[in-house]
């Protein structure tokens, strides 16, 4: 039950946070029309960038030098495996019958033969490992991300992809892991170990952005929202998306049918 109320409480405190944004007026009229809550939004990422500076990156180093290369696949094999029940749940939402079922069986395998997902047994087997959230899925409704949003210690968002946040929350499995079976003393250290590897897996990325980017913040967003783009047209964009990565996704979308691959 601790657990549980400590999940209501963060998605709580998510929520205000978000709706302050929305209720925010910017104070510039010269903002990027994405970017309404641009001031806001960079004291954010610059509390999350000293953060991750000081505490995050220097253990998710020490993580990299000292644990070994196949141990690091299986640590991460397993935090995906427990997340991909919200891949599943999307493919399902999206209309992309096939790959869910798909998604299933590969979610089965790995979880079954591959030891909890400590191993990736199902992609040998065809069964390839997919990217879906439930941004993508209302994107593919046709809601557009009009608005750049960047969320303190998560990183970048939109006014539709921080829907997504709630719904991967209650899609995890090791939720229901610390809930029903092992509880919060072990669930803790082992979503502690999670962030580790999940920044860990980011120093490639985080490494460019340091070392290509004048501009930080606007690099990340930038990048986030032509990467949001590239998912949710299944990486075959409109040549206008390209263009212009703050270009609103509606002047060049095609109807939500015809988005994804259905079958």
């Amino acid at each position: 039950m601790r657990h549980t109320h400590s999940t209501a409480i963060l998605l709580l405190l998510c929520t205000i946070l978000i709706t302050g944004c929305a209720t925010t007026r910017p104070h510039d009229e010269n903002t990027d029309p994405i970017d309404p809550y641009e001031k806001v939004n960079r004291k954010f990422y610059t509390f999350t960038d000293v953060v991750d500076r000081k505490i995050v990156a220097p253990i998710a180093d020490v993580y990299i030098d000292y644990v070994p290369n196949a141990m690091q696949r299986s640590i991460g094999n397993f935090y995906d495996n427990l997340a991909y029940p919200n891949v599943i749940l999307n493919d399902f939402l999206q209309g992309k019958v096939r790959q869910g079922f798909q998604d299933t069986l590969r979610f089965v395998v790995n979880t079954t033969i591959g030891l909890g997902g400590l191993f990736d047994m199902a992609s040998p087997m065809g069964l390839p490992q997919h990217d879906e959230d439930f941004g993508q899925t209302l994107g593919v409704w046709g809601v557009d991300a009009k608005t750049y949003l960047f969320i303190p210690l998560l990183g970048p968002s939109s006014n539709r992809d921080v829907s997504g946040i709630p719904v991967s929350v209650f899609t995890n499995g090791l939720l229901y892991i610390g809930i029903y079976v092992v509880g919060a003393p072990v669930t803790v250290p082992v979503s502690i170990l999670g962030v580790v590897d999940k920044r860990a897996r980011l120093s490639g990325p985080m490494r460019i952005r340091d070392e290509a980017a004048v501009e930080p913040y606007l690099f990340v967003r930038d990048g986030y929202l032509q990467q949001r783009k590239h998912l949710i047209y299944d990486g075959n964009p409109p040549p206008a998306s390209y263009d212009d990565p703050l270009e609103e996704e509606s002047l060049a979308k095609p109807p939500a049918e015809n988005v994804k691959k259905r079958l």
